[in-house]
């Protein structure tokens, strides 16, 4: 490849390229191309983790982004030939097209923010609301995307009549999607572990400059003779139109699967930002190696069509294999659990086990593609342009997978669950292959009936997925004692598990960790989170809780007679109900509770868009290592937490120290205080008194706290159950819990110098905690932080013997 690249550079410039070197320069296409798919998955990922900031990461909001964009991939596939002529030079429309999608690239850095004004200035609720984010998907995506799309289809014009065309397209694709391989792994490993979403946008833009350029340079040295604008028949007769709904379902199952796998993987691995991107580039990765393999198969191979339907009824096999080894293998595989390897080599062998489970199946979801380009170019006449042929295979196969994306996110698993989604999965591979070979059933009548009866063997034996998968995720096979599942749902955003350890203590779980629970350092965080900032506040109104979870802090506040309204968001449905049945007496019922509104959104969207002020809001996120809760600790969005208090507001933030290390709790604490200068640290210890997690308090001004007017006030009847619930959660009085005090925010200004700030556009957090979900070092983490604490003779008033009550709770809670 060297050899011919450097002829044709070395002809090029001594001004002798002739049409006779046009073929040449196809290898050095192909690192262009490779190049171009690089700098598309970069934006992708940017691009969707910065909409996600402005419309949410609820699983519609998810669906409406990734449609958005493979819809504009789709659109400029199919539009591209239709819109420019087959006389212009390729290699000058394809050199446009990659400048401009670099510019989109780093414009849209700059134009969101003026897209978020617009959008919270307008925003509605039910279908106008789903239209208003889908509207800012399309001002946003629709222009880069349809531009990236509209690249292949060009450049298959300049490969036209090129010895073995089909097959030189099919590589390309190959390249394009290698190129995402690269893309992806650079992204989520390199770029925005390390620096930001403005400089990885860079280098998307970057390699876009450097592909267009040198793509017109090589515009300006090769001739183009130009090309007659023919119609291409690419759609017509059942014979093409059976290869593009092969295709089509083929995108369809694939995209599917991905949905599927990706839930089922994420629990395997622990669902952080590597998992995703280790994932999606194994996805990426079988689909490139696949084109390229069915490329070449292509070149010597009668039949393409026959090999196509081949290919789906074997995804309905690999289908198979992938439901039984993630539900019965390797869920029990001692992989990602706590050791002392470091979290690198745990990647390598999450790898190695989402390799097992994906490469079968996107290996021949890649082939494929450039079979059924083989296939609909048979018959193919001078007359059909092969912009068009390309971007009608390109074209059917996306919209296969905008279907498969939606259907399987948004309806199938909240409807019918992942087990049955996998059956889905291979019974619509099956259809493919059928749809495939309709023109030589008579010839395979009995091959065929065999196939359709392995898969529907396939989808009849299909294993669910063990409920602790979704209780425990990683740590599943460390996990010991009797547990009995209570209920479990895999709901529209999230999978949840209810369980009884040992006959007496209740869990809840989501996203295959324990998020809630029974047990007296649980029960004492989740009151503290609520009746902390109810103390406090003077006179409490109403309360926004983001995260519904056992619904204890929620409940906290019922027991609090001046709060006469309570808010509660979740962004999964299924949580409130499940968690009104299961933790009522913990909960004191709020979830049904007059006084209690459930909103189903993500936290941050509605945060940013209601039009609601409160007396106190507290949140009690996942980890910040799951992927998409680190939006909610970014500084901006406690600037958006701190504008809907009403004066003299409290914010409470839960912040664990446990599956974290010090460089994380020092990036979440610092990241709060940049908000809430004047915060504060409460903590919350284990039942052998060492660290457990945190509770971070803020308020506009200084915090004061009259310890004889809070004595008072509890003292009242109608105290009496929060009296009461805050003795069940292991605090002797009001006073006792305020012992919990550990350390003011302008004490820890030196230890916190230098601390990464996580901001919208890095959220550094999610990749720095992503790194640290296997240590183990809560205490130290918390002693270390205890060292700068010293009692707040500005914060805390009243009478002396309260002041010295309070004194000595604290000298026993921490020293």
């Amino acid at each position: 490849m060297s050899t011919r690249i450097a002829r044709f550079w070395t002809s090029a410039f001594s001004g002798r390229c002739v049409v006779s070197f046009r073929f040449s320069v196809l290898p050095l296409l192909l690192i262009l191309f490779t190049l171009s798919g690089a700098a598309g998955l970069i934006y992708e990922i940017v691009w969707l983790q910065l909409l996600e900031l402005v419309i949410g990461s609820t699983a519609v909001s998810i669906g409406v982004l990734l449609g958005t964009f493979m819809g504009g991939l789709c659109l400029g596939s199919l539009l591209l030939p239709r819109w420019i002529s087959a006389r212009h030079h390729p290699l000058k429309v394809y050199g446009y097209l990659e400048l401009a999608t670099g510019l989109c690239g780093f414009l849209a850095l700059f134009g969101l923010p003026l897209i978020q004004n617009i959008y919270t200035v307008a925003i509605a609720t039910g279908m106008p609301n789903f239209l208003l984010r889908g509207a800012a998907c399309v001002i946003c995506l629709l222009p880069p995307t349809l531009m990236m799309g509209a690249t292949l289809p060009v450049v298959a014009r300049w490969v036209e009549r090129s010895p073995h065309a089909s097959s030189w397209w099919g590589y390309f694709y190959a390249a394009n999607t290698v190129g995402g391989v690269i893309g992806c792994f650079l992204a989520g490993f390199y770029l925005l572990r390390v620096f930001d979403m403005a400089i990885a946008s860079y280098t998307a833009a970057a390699l876009n400059l450097l592909v267009g350029l040198l793509a017109l340079v090589l515009a300006a040295k090769l001739t183009w003779a130009g090309s007659t604008d023919a119609v291409a028949a690419t759609g017509r007769g059942p014979r093409r139109r059976g290869v593009l709904l092969a295709i089509g379902l083929s995108g369809l199952t694939a995209l599917g699967a991905e949905v599927v796998w990706t839930r089922i993987l994420s629990l395997i691995l622990g669902p952080t930002v590597y998992t995703f991107s280790i994932i999606l580039g194994m996805f990426l990765l079988g689909i490139g190696g696949g084109s390229s393999a069915g490329s070449w198969w292509t070149r010597n191979r009668p039949n393409p069509r026959v090999w196509l339907g081949v290919c789906q009824f074997l995804l309905a096999l690999t289908a198979g294999w992938a439901a039984f080894l993630m539900a019965d293998s390797l869920p029990y595989w001692q992989g990602n659990l706590l050791s002392a390897r470091g979290p690198w080599l745990d990647f390598l062998g999450d790898l190695g086990r989402a390799a097992l489970a994906v490469l079968p199946g996107a290996l021949l979801w890649g082939a494929s593609f450039p079979l059924a380009l083989a296939a609909l170019t048979e018959d193919r006449t001078e007359s059909d342009d092969p912009g068009r042929v390309v971007g009608a295979v390109y074209g059917a196969n996306t919209i296969g997978a905008i279907i498969g994306s939606v259907l399987f996110s948004i309806v199938l698993i909240p409807a019918i669950g992942t087990r049955d989604s996998n059956r889905v999965i291979i019974l619509f591979s099956a259809l493919a292959g059928i749809v495939a070979l309709r023109p030589v059933w008579k010839q395979y009548t009995l091959k065929l009936a065999g196939g359709l009866g392995l898969a529907a063997l396939l989808a009849w034996t299909a294993p669910d997925i063990p409920w602790k998968l979704i209780g425990f995720g990683r740590r599943l096979p460390s996990t010991t004692g009797t547990w009995d599942l209570l209920y479990k749902s895999e709901g529209i955003n999230s999978s949840i598990a209810y369980s009884r350890w040992e006959g007496g203590q209740i869990y809840f779980h989501v996203a295959g960790k324990v998020e809630a629970s029974t047990e007296v350092q649980d029960m004492s965080l989740q009151r503290l989170l609520g009746h902390l900032p109810a103390l406090v506040h003077p006179n409490p109104r109403s309360v926004l809780v983001v995260g519904c979870g056992a619904g204890v802090t929620a409940g906290s506040f019922v027991v609090h007679p001046e709060v006469v309204h309570i808010t509660i968001c979740e962004i999964e449905p299924r949580i409130p109900p499940a968690t009104a049945k299961y933790f009522a007496r913990e909960n004191h019922g709020v979830v049904n509770y007059k006084r209690t509104s459930v909103v189903f959104d993500d936290a941050r969207h509605y945060v940013l868009t209601t039009p609601e002020k409160f007396d106190i809001i507290t949140s009690d996120p996942i980890h910040p290592w799951v992927k998409g809760m680190a939006t909610l600790y970014t500084t901006e969005y406690f600037e958006m937490v701190k504008r809907h208090l009403n004066p003299g507001g409290v914010v409470t933030q839960w912040v664990p120290l446990y599956e974290s290390n010090l460089e994380t709790v020092r990036s979440e604490i610092a990241t709060f205080f940049e908000a809430f200068p004047n915060g504060s640290i409460w903590g919350n210890v284990n039942t052998d008194g060492s660290g457990y997690d945190v509770v971070l308090l803020g308020q506009e001004g200084k915090l004061r706290i009259d310890l004889d007017a809070l004595q008072k006030r509890l003292a009242q009847s109608g105290y009496y159950e929060a009296r009461q619930s805050i003795f069940d959660a292991g605090y002797n009085s009001g006073i006792d819990m305020l012992s919990t005090f550990a350390v003011q925010a302008p004490d820890l200004r030196q230890w916190l110098h230098g601390a990464a700030i996580n901001r919208d556009r890095s959220l550094r957090l999610q990749y720095l905690a992503g790194l640290s979900l296997n240590t183990n070092a809560a205490d130290t983490i918390y002693n270390t932080i205890l060292k700068f604490a010293r009692f707040p003779e500005d914060v805390f008033t009243g009478s002396s013997e309260n002041v010295s009550l309070l004194k000595n709770s604290l000298q026993r809670r921490h020293f």
